[in-house]
């Protein structure tokens, strides 16, 4: 039985068919997200679990080489902004776009999404993969 990494199963099994440039949703339990989408769902009650924390599992075993988020993130949470962003290194590439775009767009291209519990607006964050730090490059 599995005792580390993402002890989700279907979390797991997601992240491990992901390559370079795939991308990955998390989402507060409000956003929209077509039915065409893979969707896992943690939410076990208001804020159970965040997003935030959400993301700082998932960081512990995935390479991000950028990030998108909503404008709306930036305009009516600007708190969970900074918080999303602490986690990553301060030359972290984010990409700001308009909320429909994420809601309508990108939830589409998305490879699945984890919907949380979390009631903080437009608490949605996307996670472009990167080939991480393991990977040998004889020049860089």
């Amino acid at each position: 039985m599995t005792e580390t990494g993402i002890l989700n199963r279907d979390i797991a099994a997601e992240m491990a068919k992901l390559g370079h440039t795939d991308k990955l949703l998390i989402a507060d339990a409000g956003l929209a997200i077509p039915n065409s989408t893979r969707v896992i769902d943690i939410s076990l009650d208001k804020n159970e679990p965040t997003a935030l924390e959400t993301l700082k599992v998932i960081l512990q075993h995935f390479s991000v080489e950028k990030i998108i988020l909503s404008q709306a993130t930036e305009e009516v949470s600007p708190s969970r902004k900074k918080e999303f962003l602490a986690c990553f290194p301060p030359d972290m590439p984010c990409e700001i776009v308009p909320h429909p775009v994420l809601r309508d767009e990108f939830t589409k291209e998305v490879k699945f999404a984890v919907r949380t519990g979390d009631f903080t607006a437009n608490s949605n964050i996307i996670l472009v993969s990167a080939g991480g730090p393991r990977w040998y490059c004889e020049k860089s």
